[in-house]
């Protein structure tokens, strides 16, 4: 390490701390390939401290009134609002992600989505007391699950954080974050303010927790015998992981781990709308999105109409320095990254096209050029795998029958979207799509009130909405005699 990189540090019981052993990783600028900072390489000794903190802290938060901790979270947000310039330096050092961009398309929805959860905390329902048998009376109570040990990933790091801390700590839980090895400037941010929040309030400050380190220190969280629950955005691979390793102590497990989401065309549908819906879909944040639409399924009798203004659409689109106001993604993530997105274009079977883009961008950085692709075989291998890159597929179908069969027929679930003018074809294909979200004639937009979770190989649980915020509960039956 070199005496000019920024020192981010854990955050464990109130304290900022570096790792017990003194061990720390370069975090590199993705923008320019350059470290930045530097964050502890946290072992055993920092996860043991963490879960004790959380433990300690976790009776006094469980049982404050739903009042104060709504009191706390809508603090935690307004906080968040008047220092958004620091977090926005943070998260786009972390990311790369376009500055501006950013404080229109992910702040609003961040603050919006941490105040949701505030009012959620106030909203604790169960079926009503009553005598469900002579002589007896039964009620529900609904209780915070515990300890919640919380993985967040690098494409949203800020954002990903939020949805995994405010409804947990809505319900009353308190919380473990570990945020990605190459993204953890927002994630030290956000502790920084939680930690200022709850000093304030005077409440305990191991209710929140950051613990910086890479996918070990991820899974001694994860067996750590303190969490009652492990939630992880990520990998299908580091999901299976945190499932097999949660199932031997029977922790709950909440996953969100990918998708590949179709985009179906009909020939009847408004193309151009659909080319800017699906443009926009696919390349925002650099497709890093697991609801990106990454894959699209046309009909044959518009679809090389479509291909054509999707290509001219991509090379309009603009990837730059988070401080260029005019381009709308930036950098992949890492440069294992890059090299592997890169490889999916390297290894395109041969009757594939390459309509726009499909290179590296510059000698700086880890920016990938805006990338069609046509001529796709069902079973090719950049249809059935997450690219996780601004990458868009196409393919040509023949019927409706076709465009379900080959929509369904990968190992994700998560998201899809059907573009069509015919509202009877809309709902048929939003009953058999087997994804958790079906968007119709629109792409990627989410909401606060709507839950966000898919099925397969993507995961189980539900982010947002009052279904997320029950995912952080658990329920009790209480019966009592007359």
């Amino acid at each position: 390490m070199t005496a000019e990189l920024r020192r981010l540090r854990n955050y464990i019981d109130g304290e900022f701390r570096d790792a017990a052993d003194g061990r720390t990783t370069e975090v590199i600028d993705p923008a320019t390939g350059e470290a930045y900072a530097s964050a502890p390489l946290s072992a055993a000794a920092d996860v043991d401290a963490a879960m004790a903190a959380a433990a300690k802290a976790f009776p006094a938060w469980r049982d404050a009134t739903p009042a104060t901790r709504q009191r706390v979270i809508l603090k935690i947000a307004d906080v968040l609002e008047a220092r958004q310039d620091e977090l926005l330096a943070a998260e786009c050092e972390n990311t790369g992600k376009p500055l501006e961009l950013t404080r229109q398309e992910e702040l609003p929805m961040m603050l919006d989505q941490i105040r949701f959860f505030a009012g959620a905390a106030r909203m604790l329902e169960g079926k009503s007391a009553g005598e469900y048998m002579d002589g007896l009376t039964s009620f529900v109570r609904r209780e915070p699950v515990g300890v919640c040990a919380q993985v967040a990933p690098w494409n949203y790091p800020m954002m990903m954080a939020v949805w995994k801390f405010a409804p947990a700590l809505a319900a009353g839980n308190a919380v473990v974050l570990k945020p990605s090895d190459t993204t953890p400037a927002s994630g030290v941010f956000l502790a920084e303010v939680i930690g200022g929040v709850l000093a304030e309030l005077e409440l305990p400050q191991g209710v929140f927790n950051v613990v910086c380190g890479d996918r070990d220190t991820g899974r001694l969280m994860v067996e750590h015998p303190v969490p009652a629950m492990a939630s992880i955005t990520g990998s299908v691979r580091a999901g299976m992981e945190v499932a097999g390793s949660a199932a031997k102590d029977v922790k709950r497990v909440h996953l969100e781990l990918g998708g590949k989401a179709p985009c179906v065309v009909f020939e009847d549908a408004d193309i151009p709308a659909a080319v800017e819906g699906i443009r926009d879909g696919g390349f925002f944040n650099a497709g890093q999105d697991c609801t990106a639409a990454t894959r699209v399924l046309v009909h044959e009798s518009v679809h090389d109409e479509f291909v054509t203004a999707l290509a001219k659409a991509a090379a309009d689109v603009k990837t730059g320095d988070p401080s260029d106001e005019d381009c709308f993604y930036g950098p992949l993530n890492n440069a294992v990254h890059l090299e592997k997105v890169a490889g999916f274009i390297g290894r395109l079977p041969a009757h594939a096209k390459v309509e726009a883009g499909g290179e590296r961008v510059g000698e700086k950085g880890y920016f990938f050029a805006p990338t069609v692709v046509s001529g796709l075989k069902q079973d090719d291998e950049i249809i059935q795998n997450e690219v996780f890159g601004p990458v868009i597929t196409v393919q040509s179908f023949t019927s409706e029958e076709q465009a379900v069969t080959w929509s369904n027929d990968v190992e994700y679930a998560l998201a899809s979207s059907v573009w069509t003018k015919d509202h009877a074809r809309a709902m048929r294909m939003s009953k058999v799509l087997d994804f958790g979200c079906v968007w119709i004639n629109t792409h990627i937009p989410l909401v606060a009130e709507m839950p966000h979770g898919g099925f397969k190989k993507s995961g189980y649980g539900k982010d947002l909405s009052a279904y997320g915020f029950d995912d952080y509960t658990r329920v009790k039956h209480v019966m009592t005699a007359l």
